[in-house]
């Protein structure tokens, strides 16, 4: 990673005119290049940050208490599995990961270890981050950097709080990065490990099942399911076999309600009715109406995308021989789009949005907003105020209301935006 750094150091040396610097901050080709400068940045960040910021004791407790009823006492029944915070809400896979970080971190008990095993897993979202956006070239890469370096909140989710969402969203990331790569067997089987860590990877399920018909058709699609099915049985057959109800019951309960006093995103609305089944229904019923004004777009972006990776394999033997390369990787925004989108608008309309949940969408935000009409000043505007809302502790009445306020803007924006084929062809 050093010489990769210094590497990049010197090509920017090399090019140090002012003009040259510039296309290195804000010219989205230019991504691969800065990535290990932010990467080597992160590292010596973060280990100042474990060193000198006080951890946090919120679920990390919890987890460990849960999990020891398995590995120490051998309970498979999920509900006997509890912690301080309550029942295990997690499906089979949370289990495995977190026993493994059981015994790297002495039972738990060593959380110095755990905070430095999350730090290896954040700078590995990065790097899955980087890879994504190097393939949409979509993004500035200042963007980027202002991102990474900016968010106290995104640090502390990581390595002072050692929460089960990052562990998710890495192996989401993953996943897409995989499907980029046009190696969807091994994308599916991983997107149903991010699953099987948190269900709220589920929200980019609609636009990957789409994306499974667009390019498989239905036997495909079935096969495709198929293996997202046996990833789940697979790892919590354990479970299934001692009490299937109870597993079920437990790791994909929709039914949960969360605690008024850690929402982000509904402090406006008065607690009675936050907690009443009519408004999650409502919510509910918005959020599937918005998932169907999108779908037919969606549709043509996938179709469009597929169409373009047959080609790309359909040529790249030819243009092999012949050593020309055409690099199409551009087309990656057909797919991202959707799949970004239909996750932000699942998250618009959660029924409620606790802290670490920002990393649910954190790095999906900057290729969301250059996805939209509005200027450079704007977007970034809209960023800030984002995360003065998710750092806003306790969430206000007005915290909440900004957010929705800019996530709106967000939604509208894409609304608005339609893709002119032209604009994603490599400037």
């Amino acid at each position: 990673m050093w010489k990769k750094c210094v590497k990049t150091f010197k090509i920017v040396k090399s090019h140090g005119s002012l003009e040259n610097i510039k296309l290195y901050l804000f010219d989205p080709s230019y991504t691969s290049s800065m990535k290990w400068i932010v990467i080597a940045i992160e590292l010596i960040l973060n280990v100042y940050i474990i060193q000198t910021v006080r951890y946090t004791e919120i679920d990390w407790k919890a987890y460990m208490q849960e999990v020891e009823g398995v590995v120490v006492n051998g309970t498979l029944d999920y509900g006997k599995l509890k912690g301080d915070t309550g029942p295990l809400v997690y499906p089979a896979g949370f289990v495995y990961v977190f026993s493994v970080l059981y015994y790297l971190t002495e039972f738990g008990k060593n959380i110095r270890t755990g905070q430095y095993i999350f730090m290896v897993l954040y700078l590995l979202n990065l790097y899955l981050v980087f890879k994504i956006h190097e393939r949409s070239k979509k993004v500035p890469p200042f963007v980027m950097l202002l991102q990474c370096f900016s968010s106290y909140r995104i640090h502390s989710i990581y390595v002072l709080r050692l929460f089960n969402d990052p562990v998710a969203v890495i192996l989401l990331y993953l996943s897409i990065y995989m499907f980029l790569k046009n190696k969807w067997v091994i994308g599916s089987i991983i997107y149903s490990l991010a699953v099987s860590i948190k269900m709220n990877i589920l929200l980019y399920s609609p636009v990957l099942l789409l994306a499974y018909v667009t390019k498989f058709g239905t036997l495909g699609t079935m096969k495709h399911i198929t293996y997202c099915a046996l990833v789940q049985l697979l790892l919590g057959l354990p479970f299934l076999i001692n009490n299937p109800i109870n597993y079920v019951r437990g790791a994909f309960d929709l039914s949960r309600v969360f605690l008024y006093k850690w929402s982000v995103n509904w402090k406006f609305v008065p607690p009675n009715i936050f907690v009443s089944g009519y408004f999650h229904m409502l919510l509910l019923v918005i959020h599937l109406t918005m998932l169907l004004c999108f779908t037919a777009t969606w549709i043509k972006y996938l179709n469009s995308y597929a169409k373009m990776k047959q080609i790309e394999h359909d040529l790249k033997p030819q243009l092999k021989k012949k050593k020309i390369n055409i690099n199409m990787d551009i087309s990656a925004n057909l797919f991202l789009l959707p799949m970004f989108s239909a996750n932000f608008i699942g998250i618009m309309f959660s029924r409620s949005l606790h802290y670490q949940f920002y990393v649910w969408y954190y790095h999906t935000l900057p290729f969301l907003l250059w996805s939209t009409p509005y200027g450079n000043k704007f977007r970034l505007i809209v960023l800030g105020l984002i995360e003065i809302c998710w750092n806003t502790f306790p969430a206000t009445e007005f915290s909440s209301a900004l957010l929705h306020v800019c996530h709106c803007i967000i939604l509208y924006g894409l609304h608005r935006y339609r893709y002119r084929y032209g604009s994603i062809k490599k400037k």
